[in-house]
């Protein structure tokens, strides 16, 4: 079944409303109208009003006046006409209709039934109660005259006029969103990555405001995306000047073949180095992967990973403590998880001092563990603990190209964010502390 607020209960509405209406107000209309056409004009009340006057001056001359009244009447109208008492007994001296007939007699202020066969019978009582003046009606006179153009009216134009309604509240429901929909599809088409939905659909409950909101965020992403490779494009040609100038050097200072094959031998590592990482980073930023989850045991982990810190560094084993609990198990991906740490713990040796140690620690919070890693550098200001997180951001401009291109926190971020985690800095007293928050393994 569809959802609370999916769009099929607001057009199931809509069309539920729209067919009762048409049938309750066309049979409530057509009702009214079979009604109010069934009464006699003006005119014919009128006519017939005057003969009952003349029946009632015969009726008192005596049976032979009615009579001759009758037989004047036979002559001016077609159909029955009789003059009776209140007995139904008539005043004349013969009678023309049956009695039987004329308990169906009709007054002059009631509706005529349209579905009798014959005209009807029509009672007109005589002053002081001397009976009843009684005629079929006159062709000339039957009602419904209009009958067929207000059936028309009730059964055609009334159902239509409700359509264009339902089609107008079929348009605002579905059509105007779509319209605006188009518009940002447009609007992507045209590279105008900024342009965003109309937030009277992205902020709406059912599909329409899903797709709104996917739109929304497929642009966002586009720009992001496009945003950030057009920065790490300029950021790497700027990076690549640098080996590519050394080379060129080089070249020219007339070095001995064994020195200018070390000296390309090393600039090209960097270069290759360089191309790797920044590659990387935008196939992370532009593909996003989800690695898969098992569980991690930190503390292991960060003994290997120290094991290799101190052979490129020449650190002894105590300037890298850890200090997690035996059971810190977290849910994430080892090769994923290694790499983050490896480039997090690089870059606190390097910003370390002389005699100076890297610590791994950490408490549980929650569903997660919180651990970080802490050096005894000199920190970084509170204004660029965000922006160390930026690709190729060296806060120490006099620091060389060869010791680091400012990649390696960039990526830490992104391989953690993929593991559903998070990676942010804090300054310690004294020192950098990179925080990492991820949630915890429950066998």
């Amino acid at each position: 079944m569809p959802g609370r607020h999916s769009l099929f209960w607001r057009l199931a509405a809509l069309l539920v409303t729209f067919c009762l209406l048409v049938i309750s107000l066309s049979v409530s209309w057509g009702n009214w109208i079979d009604l109010q056409t069934a009464y006699l004009s003006g005119e014919a009340r009128q006519t017939l009003q005057a003969y009952a006057e003349e029946a009632e001056h015969a009726a008192l001359q005596g049976p032979q006046a009615v009579d001759r009244f009758l037989d004047d009447m036979q002559r001016r109208e077609t159909g029955l006409v009789e003059l009776v008492d209140i007995s139904l007994q008539p005043l004349g001296s013969r009678l023309l209709i049956d009695v039987g007939r004329l308990t169906a007699m009709r007054r002059l202020d009631w509706p005529m039934s349209r579905r009798a066969r014959e005209r009807p019978l029509i009672a007109i009582p005589l002053s002081e109660e001397r009976g009843y003046f009684v005629i079929q009606l006159p062709e000339r006179y039957r009602p419904w005259r209009y009958r067929a153009l207000f059936r028309a009216l009730t059964h055609y134009l009334v159902p239509a006029g409700l359509a264009l309604l339902f089609c107008i509240g079929l348009y605002r429901v579905l059509i105007a969103p779509l319209a605006r929909l188009r518009e940002q599809a447009n609007a992507l088409h045209a590279d105008n990555l900024g342009a965003r939905v109309d937030p009277r659909v992205a902020q709406r409950d059912d599909e329409l405001g899903e797709l709104g909101r996917a739109f929304d965020h497929m642009a966002g992403r586009l720009e992001e995306s496009l945003g950030l490779q057009r920065q790490l494009l300029r950021d790497l040609s700027h990076e690549l000047r640098t080996p590519l100038s050394r080379l060129q050097v080089a070249s020219e200072a007339g070095l001995s073949g064994a020195e200018l094959e070390e000296r390309v031998r090393r600039e090209v590592g960097v270069m290759r180095t360089l191309v790797d990482s920044t590659l990387e980073l935008a196939w992370m930023d532009t593909e996003r992967p989800q690695p898969p989850l098992e569980p991690v045991e930190v503390g292991a982990l960060w003994e290997i990973l120290g094991e290799d810190a101190c052979f490129e560094s020449g650190w002894g084993p105590e300037r890298l403590p850890c200090r997690l609990p035996a059971d810190c198990r977290v849910l994430g991906n080892l090769n994923a998880l290694a790499r983050a740490l490896e480039n997090i713990l690089r870059n606190a040796i390097r910003h370390s001092p002389e005699g100076g140690c890297v610590c791994l620690d950490g408490r549980r919070e929650g569903d997660c563990w919180l651990l970080w890693v802490e050096d005894q550098g000199p920190g970084v200001a509170e204004s660029e603990l965000e922006r160390i997180f930026q690709p190729f951001t060296r806060l120490n401009a006099a620091r060389p190209g060869g010791d680091g291109f400012g990649l390696g926190l960039a990526i830490a971020r992104r391989l953690i964010r993929q593991q559903g985690g998070r990676l942010w800095a804090e300054n310690g007293h004294p020192g950098l502390r990179m925080m990492l928050c991820l949630k915890m393994y429950v066998s």
